[in-house]
């Protein structure tokens, strides 16, 4: 499942050439760059990538090129790709939940980052992690709204353990944080300044000043059609209202984007199995493939249909249910998907935005999930 060696102008290109029976995940570098001096030019602080929404090689190697200098981890494997991979690179194991063998690999790793958010988790760091230059983040959560789904469902304090919990980091002589997540494809920027100006609420509580607060992921990409993740509206929402809650202890600010830095520099190309009696759609890609997380957090709508020679379905848009390749019925994109009425088989689906949750969740499910991948210098069809 390795990238080509060959780059492509474009994804059209590709498939007029190639006319590939699998589906097609393509990588444009020059997108996931651009995203990356996005985010570094208009954060208020550190920008760290969320390893989790897509480990690739060519990722992680892109971004550090772009000027990425730290990286979330979620794991033994992850801390390890960024160790090789980027050295240098500050890491910061934000699972709170870890295995006493995980929290071993990590100090030996020299990760000096961690979270928490309960009293048994914080109390295995203290035995086995040192204190010395060594942070420790309280994450905390709140009721969730404007995200696709709710992180706060696993993970995150009550304010009032929070408060407890952070005592306890600064009684124990590590470097006292805290962080939040505001909860996966988050569109409302007030989401941020909740948590904002409910971390310094904890803060104060605490009685601890604190060093650094991470601000989470949560960071859109462009999913749906007509409407564009508000970045920029959302860095100074966040940098306005950190000023305003804290005042002269204004911590240093962190954000751990996933999706929001990876998600729009990949484009899927599916192809249509066959369109039965001309009402449901059957792709060679679904749910137990590189399309997993539509059915979680809806469909992206931003489509196109080409034919085998690389032209343009122009039929009226209709809504069509649409399944993947297995044999089982679970496999169906949600609701209806906006197809052109004259998508035929043979012709090939191409859906933006795909860089996030699609490599790692492919399986190889009834001997389905053979992804290509190829590179092209621009996205654009």
């Amino acid at each position: 499942m390795g990238l080509s060696k060959t780059i492509w102008t474009n994804p059209t290109e590709f498939l007029k050439v190639q006319q590939p029976e699998n589906p097609v995940l393509f990588f444009a570098p020059a997108m996931l760059q651009s995203m990356a001096r996005r985010f570094i030019d208009g954060f208020p602080g550190l920008v760290t990538y969320a390893v989790k929404s897509n480990p690739g090689e060519e990722v992680i190697e892109n971004l550090v090129a772009a000027g990425i200098k730290g990286f979330d981890c979620a794991s033994p494997f992850e801390i390890d790709l960024i160790r090789r991979l980027a050295p240098e690179a500050a890491i910061h194991y934000n699972n709170p939940v870890r295995s006493r063998a995980e929290i071993r690999v990590a100090v030996e790793a020299k990760v000096k980052s961690w979270s928490v958010d309960s009293k048994s988790e914080l109390t295995k760091l203290i035995e086995m992690v040192p204190a010395q230059d060594c942070e420790i983040s309280v994450r905390f959560k709140l009721p969730v709204s404007g995200a696709a789904y709710n992180f706060g469902a696993k993970f995150g304090a009550t304010e009032e353990v929070a408060a407890e919990l952070l005592k306890t980091v600064a009684a124990a002589g590590y470097i006292p944080s805290i962080t939040f997540h505001p909860g996966t494809q988050c569109t409302d920027p007030a989401a941020w300044a909740s948590y904002i100006r409910a971390a310094a609420l904890i803060a104060s509580q605490a009685g601890v000043k604190i060093a650094r607060l991470n601000v989470g992921g949560g960071f859109p990409n462009h999913r749906v059609s007509g409407i564009l993740p508000q970045l920029e509206a959302t860095f100074e929402t966040i940098d306005r209202v950190a000023t305003e809650a804290f005042g002269a202890d204004r911590p240093a600010l962190i954000c751990e984007p996933g999706r929001g830095l990876c998600g729009d520099a990949f484009m899927l190309a599916a192809r249509v199995k066959a369109v039965r009696d001309g009402t449901h759609v059957f792709l060679n890609d679904g749910v137990y493939g590189s399309l997993f997380e539509l059915g979680q957090i809806g469909i992206i709508d931003r489509i196109e249909v080409l034919d085998s020679q690389g032209n343009r379905r122009k039929g009226k848009v209709k809504g069509r249910i649409c399944f993947g390749p297995t044999c089982d019925s679970v496999d169906r994109l949600p609701g209806d998907v906006p197809f052109p009425s004259d998508i035929a088989e043979g012709d090939f689906v191409l859906v933006q935005s795909m860089g996030a949750y699609s490599t790692v969740t492919n399986s190889r499910f009834n001997g389905f999930g053979d992804l290509i991948r190829a590179t092209v210098l621009s996205g654009n069809l």
